[in-house]
């Protein structure tokens, strides 16, 4: 399968790690490219080899790795394939991630903290990256921790274009599980023409990822809620928020969120709860054994296709997005 290319000779290359094969293969499908040979193995120490099979020299390099368990190696392996891209003459280098890895430590909650994302961002560029893509950064602010132009890409349009195929608009509240999500649920409202709930929460400082949900902020009786996220990690949030909903009369309750890492036991809790569809992208890959009857997943290809399409010939990422979010944040034009 032929390289795209451009009448200035430019060539694109989309070259991928080891963590997600089949999102690489679907997005190399989309372009209508093939993935560049790569060689990538570990040592018997867990060291991590890779070799480009075929010349880079002046290329438009494109690494795809999706930062999933084990998240640490597969961060290691994609720096390292960075590096190879520099060292062999790739004219840029744009890292993809569709998750972002460590993008929950964006900032000091206490002293003697890290703040991890940054570090994320750090070593890319050290490593040689121009450009960073990704998609529903936990925290916009990210954005800033890298040192070159961020493609912010968003897959609000997908989710909601789902939960309008199967649930009538006039029906629809938008609901955000904490006041951090806020702003992305607006969007959700724009879009859907629907209005917005709140719920209030607090979390345990002492108790890791264990969340006491409090109250509903807005009419949710007899409303059919879509509860909106950006990921999905062990459910307890989530579940607990559903709850609160039909505590308060709610009709019933869809969630939507981009990432879906399911630690368990987000599987069980889930499948359990009242919820009646759970729907996610498959920027992270989901094993058969986190599979559930409520679960749909939808491709996150096309958009990362389209997104290196406008990166390659210069167009506007943000146009991406400019019908559906009338406040996208993709930073590139």
């Amino acid at each position: 399968m032929p390289h795209l290319s451009v009448p200035n000779q430019k060539r694109l290359v989309l070259l991928a790690g080891r963590s997600y094969p089949e999102l690489a293969q679907e997005v190399a499908d989309e372009l209508g490219v093939g993935l560049s040979p790569t060689l990538a193995y570990d040592f018997a120490n867990g060291e991590i080899f890779v070799r480009f099979q075929e010349s880079v020299r002046g290329t438009d390099a494109f690494v795809l790795q999706s930062h999933t368990t084990p998240i640490n190696k597969w961060i290691m392996e994609q720096l390292i394939m960075i590096d190879a891209l520099k060292r062999a003459s790739a004219k840029r280098i744009t890292v993809i991630v569709p998750f972002y890895g460590y993008a929950r430590q964006d900032k000091k909650h206490r002293g003697r903290e890290p703040i991890s994302a940054r570090l994320i961002a750090d070593l890319f560029k050290t490593a040689g990256a121009d450009r960073l893509m990704t998609v529903d950064l936990h925290t916009s602010q990210i954005q800033g921790f890298f040192d070159g132009p961020v493609d912010h890409l968003f897959a609000m349009p997908l989710l909601a274009r789902h939960v309008s195929s199967r649930v009538p608009r006039e029906q629809i509240t938008v609901v955000s599980p904490d006041a951090g999500r806020v702003r992305v649920a607006e969007r959700w409202t724009d879009v859907l023409g629907a209005p917005l709930a709140i719920i209030h929460k607090r979390r345990d400082p002492d108790v890791p990822n264990q969340v006491r949900v409090f109250e509903v902020v807005g009419d949710v009786q007899d409303r059919i809620c879509v509860l909106v996220d950006d990921m999905i990690d062990t459910g307890g949030t989530i579940v607990k928020a559903a709850e609160t909903l039909f505590d308060n009369g709610a009709k019933d309750v869809i969630v939507a969120a981009t990432h879906g890492i399911l630690s368990d036991p987000a599987r069980e809790r889930l499948q359990e709860s009242r919820i009646s569809e759970v729907i996610v992208t498959n920027t992270l890959p989901i094993s058969a054994d986190r599979h559930f009857e409520k679960l749909t997943v939808l491709s996150i290809a096309p958009i990362l296709a389209k997104a290196i399409t406008e990166v390659f010939t210069d167009g506007s990422v943000t146009s991406m997005f400019e019908d559906e979010a009338p406040e996208a944040e993709a930073s590139s034009h």
